[in-house]
Parts: structure tokens; C-alpha cells; sequence
């Protein structure tokens, strides 16, 4: 429990420096707010080196970081969002989601973890 929780605490610092403080979609810098989301998730790595891997996170506002981590949004490689078909138009709007989210500063290694992501949780 406490090496997890170390390792946490280490992952949740490379992605605040990889994303320079600020929700990688929203541009939200309230570091405190942020939350330290996997890509796939810590008890699906089959190692320590892809549960710490940078690339396999994103630095989420809280309601994006509940909706990826739900399943019920995914992101494209190309870093465009794909919003559930379950959640309706009306509670899209209702989280604020446009369909136009998108994240910048993916690279070629969030790749792998995204593809995971959108076949083995997305909704």
C-alpha cells in the first residue's frame, strides 16, 4: 500500500511537469484540482515502468478525469475527443462537453496507452 501510494505520488509529478501544471484539455493550472488519470489504468499495467510511465497519463480536471476514467469519453490519436454514445446530447451539454475537446502535446508514445484505452474502456 505505501510503495502504491509512493509511486502515485511520483507518477502524479512527471504528469504536472509533462503538462506544465494544466489539465491537458482544458488548460485549467489549479494543481490541486487536477487529478493524475492513467490511460490504462494502474491495475491493468503489467509493470511498474508502464504503471510510472508518463505517457500512459493524462492531467484531467476532475469532471474529465471521471469521464475518462468511466469510460464514458476516449481520446483519438490525433488527441481529439470521442464522447459515448450514452451519454445524450443533453448531458453533454450538461457536463460542458462540445465534442470540440482536444488535447495537444501527444506524442507518438501515448499512442500504445490510447489505443488500450479506447478497446478496453471505452463505453
Amino acid at each position: 500500500m505505501v510503495v502504491q501510494r509512493v509511486g502515485q505520488d511520483i507518477f502524479r509529478q512527471a504528469l504536472i511537469d509533462y503538462w506544465q501544471g494544466r489539465c491537458a484539455v482544458t488548460g485549467l493550472d489549479v494543481v490541486p484540482l487536477l487529478r493524475a488519470s492513467h490511460i490504462k489504468p494502474w491495475a491493468d499495467c503489467v509493470s511498474d515502468a508502464e504503471r510510472l510511465d508518463v505517457f500512459n497519463g493524462l492531467l484531467l480536471a476532475p469532471h474529465l478525469d471521471a469521464l475518462f476514467d468511466g469510460g464514458w469519453v476516449t481520446f483519438l490519436d490525433s488527441g481529439g475527443i470521442q464522447i459515448s454514445e450514452r451519454l445524450d446530447v443533453d448531458r453533454r451539454a450538461l457536463m460542458g462537453l462540445s465534442g470540440a475537446e482536444v488535447i495537444s502535446g501527444l506524442t507518438e508514445q501515448h499512442r500504445a496507452y490510447l489505443e488500450w484505452h479506447r478497446e478496453h474502456c471505452f463505453r
